[in-house]
C-alpha cells in the first residue's frame, strides 16, 4: 500500500518523527492552563533534545548494506566479516581515527595494547557506534559528526607516570 521509498525514509527518520510528536503534544499541552502548562513545557523541552539526538545518529548512520556486522555490548565493540574481524574494548580505546580504504570509509579503533580493527562506516549496526562513540571522555559529538577521511577523530592522551 505504501511505496517502498517511502516506507524506507519513514523507518529511517522514524526518531526523528517520533521526537516531533512528543514536542507538538508538549506544545499543545504548553497552552492547556497553569496545571498542565509546565508539563507541557517539559514535554515540548524533551522532545526538541530526542529530536536533535535523533538527528545527529541519522546524520551518522550509514547505510547499513556494507561488509559484516558491528554490535556494541557490555563495553566491548565486535565487528565480525567473512574474512576479518575483532573486538575493542570501550575502555581500552586509546584512537579513534576515520580512514579511506580503497575508497571505502572506515572507522579505525586503536586499543591501548596497539590492537585495531577496522569497521566499514556502512555495515550492519555501524550505527550503534554513535553512542558509544560520543560516550567517550571528551568527545566532541560535532567534530564526530563532521569528520573527513583520514584524520584522528578522537584520542585519548596517556600520562606517563613517574
Amino acid at each position: 500500500m505504501i511505496r517502498p521509498e517511502i516506507r524506507e525514509g519513514l523507518h529511517r527518520w522514524r526518531e526523528v518523527i517520533a521526537a516531533g510528536a512528543i514536542a507538538v503534544f508538549g506544545l499543545w499541552l504548553l497552552g492547556k492552563g497553569w496545571l498542565l502548562g509546565p508539563i507541557g513545557a517539559l514535554l515540548l523541552a524533551l522532545g526538541a533534545a530526542l529530536a536533535l539526538n535523533a538527528r545527529r545518529r541519522m546524520r551518522f548512520a550509514g547505510s547499513g548494506d556494507g561488509l559484516g556486522v558491528v554490535s556494541v555490548d557490555e563495553g566491548q565493540i565486535s565487528y565480525l566479516a567473512p574474512e576479518i574481524g575483532g573486538f575493542v574494548s570501550i575502555a581500552e580505546l586509546v584512537e579513534l581515527r576515520l580512514l579511506s580504504v580503497q575508497g571505502r570509509r572506515m572507522w579505525r579503533l586503536r586499543q591501548s595494547d596497539g590492537q585495531a580493527i577496522l569497521i566499514p562506516v556502512d555495515a550492519a549496526g555501524a550505527d550503534k557506534l554513535f553512542d558509544a562513540f560520543a560516550a567517550l571522555p571528551g568527545m566532541d559529538v560535532s567534530r564526530l559528526l563532521a569528520a573527513k577521511p583520514d584524520t584522528v577523530v578522537w584520542a585519548r592522551h596517556l600520562r606517563v607516570l613517574t
